[in-house]
Protein backbone atom coordinates (compact mmCIF):
# COMPACT_ATOMS: atom_id res chain seq x y z
CA UNK A 1 0.00 0.00 0.00
CA UNK A 2 2.23 3.08 -1.37
CA UNK A 3 5.35 1.16 0.86
CA UNK A 4 3.67 2.55 3.98
CA UNK A 5 4.56 -0.08 7.09
CA UNK A 6 2.70 -0.42 10.15
CA UNK A 7 4.80 2.47 11.91
CA UNK A 8 4.21 5.15 9.38
CA UNK A 9 0.14 4.18 9.34
CA UNK A 10 0.25 4.48 12.95
CA UNK A 11 2.27 7.68 12.89
CA UNK A 12 -0.36 9.53 10.62
CA UNK A 13 -3.29 8.21 12.58
CA UNK A 14 -1.95 10.23 15.76
CA UNK A 15 -1.31 13.23 13.78
CA UNK A 16 -4.78 12.92 12.11
CA UNK A 17 -6.05 12.37 15.55
CA UNK A 18 -4.41 15.22 17.12
CA UNK A 19 -5.61 17.38 14.15
CA UNK A 20 -8.83 17.01 13.92
CA UNK A 21 -9.60 15.53 17.03
CA UNK A 22 -10.94 11.88 17.87
CA UNK A 23 -15.13 13.35 17.49
CA UNK A 24 -14.65 14.14 13.68
CA UNK A 25 -12.26 11.00 12.22
CA UNK A 26 -15.79 9.21 11.61
CA UNK A 27 -17.09 12.03 9.41
CA UNK A 28 -13.68 12.15 7.85
CA UNK A 29 -13.60 8.55 6.76
CA UNK A 30 -17.23 8.52 5.93
CA UNK A 31 -17.41 11.45 3.34
CA UNK A 32 -13.77 10.22 2.01
CA UNK A 33 -15.38 6.39 1.39
CA UNK A 34 -18.41 8.56 -0.29
CA UNK A 35 -16.23 10.44 -2.27
CA UNK A 36 -14.02 6.97 -3.59
CA UNK A 37 -17.42 5.07 -3.91
CA UNK A 38 -18.21 7.80 -6.05
CA UNK A 39 -15.23 8.23 -8.06
CA UNK A 40 -14.72 4.59 -8.72
CA UNK A 41 -18.54 4.36 -10.27
CA UNK A 42 -17.73 7.22 -12.34
CA UNK A 43 -14.74 5.33 -13.72
CA UNK A 44 -16.47 2.25 -14.41
CA UNK A 45 -19.69 4.18 -16.60
CA UNK A 46 -16.95 5.74 -18.27
CA UNK A 47 -15.08 2.26 -19.39
CA UNK A 48 -18.47 0.91 -20.30
CA UNK A 49 -19.18 4.02 -22.21
CA UNK A 50 -16.15 3.74 -23.88
CA UNK A 51 -16.32 0.02 -24.47
CA UNK A 52 -19.12 0.48 -26.36
CA UNK A 53 -18.14 2.98 -28.82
Amino acid sequence: MFGLGFPELAIIAIVAIVVFGPKKIPEIGGALGKTLRGFKEEMNSNQEEDSDV
